[in-house]
């Protein structure tokens, strides 16, 4: 019988990635389609510039890259290179590029990727044609390089075919066939293909591919503009036509620009100029291909590339002399959050995409695709990959263009985590929005929500901090989006009653007579309990790793309310819902609001407004009930992400504003505010909750990541169960641990290296500052073997260490005194 019928749209550089690491698996009915001739096909492909920069503020990204860099290195046409390892420069400019630097960095060695930053000589040591003037400094990583992405198509071509996979250039793909919701096969203007899976990786023609099965690709094709100089004679001489290059590939962020040599001339990019959307219904589609003519190379616009000429001239002087020979725009593929589209349709079973990928990605997506497709899962995590992470509004096509325009207008900038989208805003907002106007709610926004950080109306509770909640000043950086309002709401938190929009978290409704069954076979914790029982539990995959954490209330027999992390939560259990219709599966979360009421005090505001019983006896720990709260029908759960006593207090959106008018009053005795999400996770990192996509994912199994207790093997069956029962907190070989900051006021925000008796060991995921300890705090992966209490260890903020120590957790409340109280 032989593997599945594969068809691959798309014969570029990631649609020759899938085949290949397809074929190396065994699969031997592979069929490649392009709609251009082979080798050169027309699309971003072919005229990829190359430079490969590993380091990303994601490790996904970095490790994509990685095995990109790996792979092509081993890979060669008829003697010939496909990766060149040059090594790669980013020059600083400026002061906040220098720092910013430092800052990439340290990604580098989180993510395991060795670089250094090196002073102005240095860096015209490695390119002299640099003015060392106009240089503070620079990121060297020694790995980077130049890929000959139209060569390394024609190797994996070769390999693929050589086990059995058929290209076919110059066929157009007219038609997905499908039956019952599955694809069966690819019509092409030469006839049907069957195929039991189809994976478009049509680039910048994604959206086109997706319209064929009702999918929508939130994808959008712009121009990007690159220049080849005449001969420069400082190259003359120095590079053989065989290597084309010899100095490190440049980039000159500041100006957004890139630079690499072609032999004796230079090419450069930018990013400096206007988005240019590309309509691809006006592309030749890839007829008629050759070097002079190719669909996705537009026509240059000198006049774009004006200013970014004058910048090019002031960090590279010898360009003062030469002239541009010529250039094109190029087109290229951008997507609302900058990262790629993968993974298979929520609709037709067997239609999958990886879309939106550059050649420095290129192989390690086309491995995730084959591993996904033949194992299950890719063994780099990719949560911020996949298509379906997206909210339904974001797959609009003025959306997708608007922001895609932003992020290609951004991406060489220098952008904070926490930095906010200017536009568009107020796109979801929940029925408290009015009153967290007036008072002076700060928003950030997340997946479209406005989310208040915090509150002016509390400005004046800092000047009545008492000592021991005085927090540090931070530097400029940590500051930024930041406010010392935050540690007023922590305090009021812990020491009398406080109200947080918790809207914005995804709700999930799931019943029906098969609900039940459901959940028990997709997560680790017993579902079957009494109605009314609440269950932190976990979404493992098949070797173990933490898919997502979940909150599972049992509202009826067949219903339940799902705590989760986001869509691709939501998509996961429709997915895996029967077919036969005994299980919905809803997202409840527009419909519904939540406001979180958590103090030592929020009995006594919530039994002002109703007669329902809330006393510890009648209403424990992790159990829900439908109340009233002042008329409203409220579902009522007995949950605490701050560590204090309180309820998650859920009703329809339309009763939203009026069960915050009544508590806000029935509260205002006991000194009641509203807090933000500064505070917010400032109190859930010193109760040692974890944030799902950040301090795990995938990559961790539940032991190691300090959630053994919500795995329940004696249930019976469930998926991951397999693998978890190999596991233990003795098995493992790494942990996250919390750490406080030994000096007490240094604030790290993530993604920080983590060393151990001064040698790279692991990276920080979450820190904030402890406003109830007192002290800076973090959630770091360090090796078992340092995860110990006392443990002392290092993280490198910017260009300098800070020591800290592993502590015991939860840091407040370890005995659950006050939450169970």
């Amino acid at each position: 019988m032989g593997s599945p019928r594969v068809v691959i749209i798309g014969a570029g550089i990631v649609g020759t990635n899938v085949a290949d690491e397809l074929t190396a698996r065994g699969w031997d009915r592979i069929t490649v389609l392009d709609q251009g001739p082979l080798p050169l096909t027309g699309g971003s492909t072919s005229h990829a510039p190359g430079l490969v920069f590993q380091t990303n503020a994601s490790k996904t990204m970095t490790e994509l890259a990685r095995y990109t860099v790996e792979k092509f290195k081993g890979l060669e046409v008829d003697g010939q290179w496909c990766f060149n390892q040059l090594g790669g420069l980013e020059v600083a400019t400026t002061e906040e590029r220098l720092a910013d630097l430092h800052r990439k960095q340290g990604w580098a060695t989180s993510w395991g990727i060795e670089g250094s930053v090196i002073d102005p000589s240095e860096c015209a040591k490695l390119h002299p044609l640099i003015d060392r003037s106009r240089v503070l400094g620079g990121l060297y990583v020694e790995t980077d390089g130049l890929a000959k992405a139209s060569r390394a198509v024609v190797a994996l071509t070769r390999r693929a075919e050589s086990r059995g996979a058929v290209f076919r250039g110059s066929t157009k793909v007219v038609g997905i066939e499908q039956t019952g919701g599955r694809v069966t096969g690819v019509a092409t203007d030469q006839g049907v293909i069957e195929a039991d899976i189809v994976v478009s990786c049509a680039g910048f023609w994604g959206p086109d591919v997706g319209e064929l099965v009702g999918m929508k690709v939130p994808l959008l094709p712009l121009a990007h503009q690159y220049a080849k100089t005449d001969q420069i004679p400082e190259l003359v001489g120095r590079n053989t036509e065989a290597a084309e290059a010899g100095m490190p590939i440049l980039r000159h962020q500041d100006q957004d620009l890139y630079f690499r040599e072609h032999v004796d001339r230079l090419g450069i990019g930018t990013y400096a100029h206007r988005p240019m959307p590309v309509d691809t219904k006006t592309l030749p589609g890839g007829d008629g291909v050759s070097d002079e003519a190719m669909p996705s190379m537009l026509d240059f616009t000198q006049e774009d590339f004006a200013p970014s000429w004058e910048q090019s001239k002031l960090l590279l002087p010898c360009l003062e002399t030469a002239k541009i020979d010529h250039g094109f725009n190029g087109v290229f593929s951008f997507t609302p959050d900058g990262g790629p589209l993968l993974g298979e349709s929520p609709d037709v079973k067997g239609f999958w995409i990886a879309e939106a990928v550059w050649v420095t990605h290129s192989a390690g997506v086309g491995r995730a695709i084959a591993q996904l497709l033949v194992d299950g899962r890719s063994e780099v995590e990719l949560h911020g990959c996949d298509v379906n992470r997206f909210e339904d509004f974001q797959l609009d096509p003025a959306y997708v263009s608007e922001t895609s325009q932003q992020n290609f207008v951004e991406i060489y900038d220098v952008l904070h985590p926490l930095q906010p989208r200017l536009s568009p805003r107020d796109v979801r907002v929940s029925p408290f929005n009015a009153r967290q106007q007036q008072l002076g709610a700060v928003f950030l926004e997340g997946h479209g929500w406005e989310r208040p950080h915090w509150y002016e109306a509390n400005a004046a509770l800092v000047e009545q901090l008492p000592a021991e909640w005085q927090p540090p000043k931070r530097d400029e950086w940590a500051s930024m989006f930041h406010s010392p309002i935050a540690a007023a709401e922590a305090w009021k938190t812990r020491t009398a009653v406080a109200m947080y929009d918790m809207t914005p978290l995804k709700r999930l409704r799931v019943r029906g007579p098969g609900a039940l069954a459901l959940l028990e076979g997709l997560t680790s914790g017993k579902m079957d309990k009494s109605i009314g029982a609440v269950t932190y539990t976990l979404a493992l995959d098949e070797k173990g790793g933490v898919r997502s954490d979940l909150t599972v209330a049992r509202l009826s027999e067949d219903e339940f309310q799902v705590g989760a992390n986001g869509n691709l939560d939501f998509d996961y259990l429709r997915r895996e819902a029967p077919s036969d219709g005994s299980v919905t599966v809803d997202d409840i979360t527009g419909s519904t609001c939540c406001i979180g009421l958590w103090g030592p005090h929020a009995r006594e505001v919530v039994e002002k407004l109703t007669q329902d019983d809330f006393s510890n006896e009648n209403f424990k720990y992790f159990r829900c009930k439908q109340v009233r709260i002042g008329g409203v029908p409220v579902t009522a759960m007995r949950l605490s992400y701050v560590g204090e006593l309180g309820w998650e207090l859920y009703t329809t959106a339309d009763y939203g504003q009026r069960l915050w008018d009544m508590l806000w009053q029935a509260g205002s005795e006991f000194g009641i505010i509203a807090g933000g999400r500064a505070a917010f996770n400032s109190l859930r990192m010193e109760k040692g909750y974890r944030s799902w996509g950040s301090d795990m994912t995938t990559e961790h199994n539940p032991y190691e990541a300090g959630l053994g207790f919500a795995v329940r093997p004696q249930k019976g069956e469930f998926r991951g169960r397999d693998a978890v029962l190999e596991m233990s907190d003795d098995t493992v070989s790494k942990k996250l641990v919390c750490l406080k900051i030994d000096d007490g006021t240094s604030v790290v925000l993530g993604h920080e290296p983590v060393l151990v008796d001064g040698q790279p060991a692991g990276y920080v995921t979450s820190a904030s500052f402890g406003h109830t300890v007192g002290a800076p705090i973090a959630y770091a992966w360090v090796p078992a073997s340092s995860a110990e209490p006392g443990a002392a260890v290092q993280i490198r903020y910017f260009e300098r260490l800070v020591s800290a120590t592993v502590v015991a957790e939860p840091l407040v409340d370890p005995e659950m005194a006050k939450i169970r109280s």
